[in-house]
């Protein structure tokens, strides 16, 4: 079993992408979907940056090769038709380092995806005046309507010091996938776990607190569900 975002699951199971040469993963199996881990974007305030679209010319990291966040980027990259000469610096910090580069003023911007309130974002707009900036346009809507593991986003104002706007952008979603290799009564028995212990699993992170039963088993899950959460979810009746 594993976290995986939305948008990788579907590739994965589909064999696209950078799982083309392995061929589609028949065998891998959703189990539920849990937080939103939407794009975030988080400027200086002194970079001129507004919105996504003022990202030419400056300096942005677009994430390490392999992570979620440049996966993601590369997708906006090609909505927007941009490539890394587009920047005046692209940047390929992982995600432990970009909050410090910014701090740094290294970078003007970096991009993140993730679940809400994250403790990267709260030191990137601690230790400076930062701004979270939308993610929005054409190409963004372009994104969503072309790709079934995209959805629109609102990151809740008040998270982060000097930021007490909400702000609209768009993301996966982190899932617990399986295999088929995986017992049937192991998944029932984890997610009967989960779901009958629910509050108390909702506390565990904060990004988990406004988790609803019916999203976690409909939404972000492009493969099949493993028999043993659909035999889970049959009893409870919420799948037939």
């Amino acid at each position: 079993m594993g976290v995986v975002q939305s948008d990788v699951q579907y590739r994965a199971y589909h064999g696209e992408a950078n799982f083309e040469e392995e061929g589609a993963g028949e065998d891998m199996r959703a189990v539920f979907t849990m937080h939103g881990e939407p794009l975030t974007v988080v400027a200086r305030a002194d970079s001129g940056i507004e919105d996504i679209s003022d990202f030419p010319g400056k300096r942005v990291n677009i994430g390490n090769p392999g992570s979620g966040q440049r996966n993601t980027m590369d997708v906006v990259m090609d909505a927007f038709g941009w490539d890394e000469d587009t920047f005046a610096l692209a940047s390929q910090l992982d995600a432990a380092e970009q909050a410090a580069a910014l701090s740094d003023n290294n970078i003007d911007a970096m991009v993140y995806v993730v679940g809400h309130p994250n403790g990267s974002i709260q030191e990137a707009t601690t230790t400076i005046d930062a701004r979270l900036v939308s993610v929005t346009g054409d190409e963004i809507d372009g994104l969503i309507e072309e790709y079934p593991y995209y959805t629109r986003s609102v990151i809740p104002g008040g998270l982060y010091r000097g930021n007490d706007e909400d702000v609209e952008t768009f993301g996966v979603a982190a899932t617990f996938v399986s295999s088929t290799a995986v017992d049937e009564d192991i998944v029932y028995e984890t997610v009967k776990a989960v779901f009958e212990n629910f509050d108390r699993f909702k506390r565990l992170h904060p990004a988990f607190e406004n988790l609803n039963e019916e999203d976690m088993i409909s939404d972000g899950l492009p493969a099949p569900l493993h028999d043993g959460a659909a035999r889970y979810y049959r009893e409870r009746g919420w799948i037939e």
